[in-house]
This record gives C-alpha cells, sequence and structure tokens, in this order.
C-alpha cells in the first residue's frame, strides 16, 4: 500500500544532500519537520486562570506564561504572546487534534487550525548558534536562551516562532508557509561556510 506522507511545501526546495564545507561532520543540519498538527489556543477575557487549571487537569501540562515550551509526551504548547499559544501534537494519524482542545478548553480559550498554514524547521549541530546569529536578534548563548525558551522574532524580514529542544542545540522554527522557501534559503546561506546537511527531519536523523 502506497504511504501518502503529508506535503511540507519545501519538497522542491530542501532536497537531502551536502552542502558547503567538504569533509568532516557538517556543523549545521537543516530539516523540514513532517507528521505534526498545529493551533493557536488565545484565551477568552478574565477566562486566564480557569485556562491554566483546565490545562493541567485535561492534558497534564501548564500554559506557561512567560516566553518557554511545556510537553509532555507528543503535546506541547509553546508560548506565543501574553493569553496565547501555539499547540502541537507530534502525530501522523491528522485527527481529532482540533477537536480535542476545543473540547478541552471549551469556554475558556478560543482554538484555530494552523497546520497548514505553517512550516516546523529544524535546526541544529555543533554551528548551529553561530549560523543563526547571522540573523536572529537574541542572544542564543546557552547562559541567555536554554532548552524550553521561546521566542517571537524577525529573522531576515520574516516573522519566526522558535524555542530551542536540546543542547545540542536543536532549535524549530515555525514559519508561516508562504515565507518557508525564503527563511530556508537564509538558512543554508548563512550555515554554508560551517558545511550543512539538508533534507527531511526522518532522513537526516536516518543519515546520522
Amino acid at each position: 500500500m502506497l504511504e501518502l506522507l503529508p506535503r511540507t511545501g519545501l519538497e522542491g526546495v530542501a532536497r537531502p544532500g551536502h552542502h558547503g564545507r567538504i569533509g568532516g561532520v557538517p556543523g549545521v543540519a537543516i530539516s523540514s519537520r513532517r507528521n505534526f498538527e498545529l493551533a493557536i489556543v488565545m484565551v477568552r477575557a478574565g477566562k486566564q486562570a480557569d485556562l491554566l487549571v483546565r490545562s493541567l487537569e485535561r492534558f497534564g501540562l501548564s500554559l506557561p506564561t512567560i516566553p518557554r515550551r511545556e510537553f509532555r509526551g507528543p503535546l506541547s504548547f509553546a508560548w506565543a504572546g501574553p493569553g496565547k499559544w501555539l499547540a502541537m501534537l507530534e502525530s501522523a494519524c491528522g485527527t481529532g487534534f482540533e477537536s480535542g482542545l476545543r473540547e478541552g478548553f471549551a469556554g475558556f480559550a478560543s482554538v484555530t487550525n494552523q497546520s497548514d498554514g505553517r512550516n516546523i524547521i529544524r535546526v541544529r549541530g555543533a554551528k548551529a548558534r553561530d549560523a543563526l546569529a547571522k540573523g536572529v536578534p537574541l542572544d542564543l548563548d546557552p547562559r541567555s536562551f536554554r532548552v524550553g525558551d521561546t521566542a517571537l522574532t524577525v529573522v531576515a524580514n520574516i516573522n519566526v516562532h522558535f524555542w530551542q529542544i536540546d543542547e545540542s542545540p536543536t532549535y524549530e522554527f515555525a514559519v508561516f508557509r508562504s515565507f518557508a522557501v525564503a527563511f530556508h534559503e537564509w538558512l543554508l546561506e548563512a550555515s554554508i561556510e560551517f558545511g550543512v546537511m539538508t533534507g527531511t527531519d526522518q532522513a537526516i536523523t536516518h543519515s546520522n
């Protein structure tokens, strides 16, 4: 049976390959995520305290009230501004996520599907910070930006929402789909001097 994978919009750009410096381990890996669902959760007026309690009760997760990302298993909530969160479910199913959030937060928050509106691009490697420093207007030193931290900012005139996954370091950028190609091209240009591996996240993980 033919398996139909969700398209990322970057198939013609993020082709698997090694770019830039030859020899040794690439300093940066850029990959396009698949198999995820996204939604924006926005608190209703005067309901934030109730919403925070409901999130713990229904999903076992706190909704961060500072620029942080909380996760439990495949589900995460990333702060996206006052009273606003980006919810993400790592899933190949593509069913029930939005409705589950709507049911869980009924009366306390509005939920808007973002799965088809944004790309998730993962950047990792020993030289990831050096490459990102060329455009990210934030201090990514591990003493200033740590695992679980998140930020809303502008990179190369593109609005992004990003967070740090681990200490490798690994970052994920949520980018509106219409700007994903431009952002990927900027990342490649910023990283190429360090040697870059590109492709889908599954392909890069397998190659490592």
